[in-house]
């Protein structure tokens, strides 16, 4: 697949078959993930995968918008960690980028995401940690459930030129 056509027909997938993600499949999206530009290079990220059902079926508890991963097969938690970093304030962009690599990236492989908000809800963050583990000083990011589409990908587009500023915000 061309890079543009994953950009234009990446969708938020709501909806999955009953099949499971291959490990191999799971890795080439973290490596997507982990080659996203950061600040300095510091790479505050770390990916916990989930996979186990009774897991993925605990989160709409606490998490009110991810309902659809009742149906995933997998999910991506991306976490930051800016604590001892030479850009810590950066960590956010940082992580922002490697969610978009990991939509990218499964889109390429034919699989199906939806970037599902965490940070900076103190109440979604709590809910990830107390699951799943996670210390103190790291801070869940984004949730990314994975799986096969129920249905196919169509480019749309949202091209509004209206938005774009030429020179200075007034020219346009």
């Amino acid at each position: 697949m061309e890079l543009l056509d994953a950009i234009h027909t990446r969708r938020s997938i709501r909806k999955y078959l009953n099949k499971p993600v291959p490990e191999e499949m799971i890795e080439t999206i973290l490596r997507a993930a982990m080659a996203a530009p950061s600040a300095g290079n510091q790479q505050p990220w770390h990916f916990v995968v989930i996979t186990d059902r009774a897991r993925l079926d605990a989160i709409p508890a606490f998490h009110p918008y991810s309902k659809m991963v009742l149906q995933a097969p997998a999910a991506i938690l991306v976490c930051g960690d800016p604590d001892g970093k030479k850009w810590p304030t950066f960590w956010d962009q940082d992580l922002g980028a490697a969610t978009q690599n990991i939509l990218l990236a499964a889109r390429d492989l034919g699989l199906g995401t939806v970037w599902v908000g965490v940070y900076p809800e103190k109440d979604r963050m709590e809910g990830f940690r107390k699951l799943l583990g996670i210390p103190e000083n790291i801070i869940p990011f984004s949730f990314i459930p994975v799986g096969w589409p129920e249905g196919h990908f169509e480019a749309v587009n949202r091209f509004r030129p209206e938005l774009v500023h030429q020179e200075n915000w007034s020219a346009n």
